[in-house]
């Protein structure tokens, strides 16, 4: 069982940067598959980013494709999400998750394991 945790959530203008950083627990991360999820008020969640137990392959969602990018450290048990070109619409509490058995999905129904999420408003 892994426990997750995100920080790195905030406020911040249209256009601008932030990274969020997901740590987690237990031995077995570096064997996970992981992803990024993001949930707007009033919308259901969806997924953003994922990437594989190695960090060798990664995969976005295409609406934001070229602006973010996932990334991990497997020696610090840590998932990323560097966020640039920050749009109002990409406000939203932003969820880390983990993926044990490897299905590489986009479908949250896939992930096992999820962190408390941490909160992104972007102001225009």
């Amino acid at each position: 069982q892994v426990q997750l945790v995100e920080s790195g959530g905030g406020l911040v203008q249209a256009g601008g940067s932030l990274r969020l950083s997901c740590a987690a627990s237990g031995r077995t991360f570096s064997r996970y598959a992981m992803g990024w999820f993001r949930q707007a008020p009033g919308k259901e969640r969806e997924f953003v980013a994922l990437i594989s137990w190695s960090g060798s392959s990664t995969y976005h969602a295409d609406s934001v494709k070229g602006r973010f990018t996932i990334s991990r450290d497997n020696a610090k048990n840590t998932v990323y999400l560097q966020m640039n070109s920050l749009k109002v619409e990409d406000t939203a509490v932003y969820y880390c998750a983990a993926d044990p058995d490897l299905l590489y999905s986009d479908s949250e129904d896939e992930y096992d394991y999820w962190g408390q999420g941490t909160q992104v408003t972007v102001s225009s």
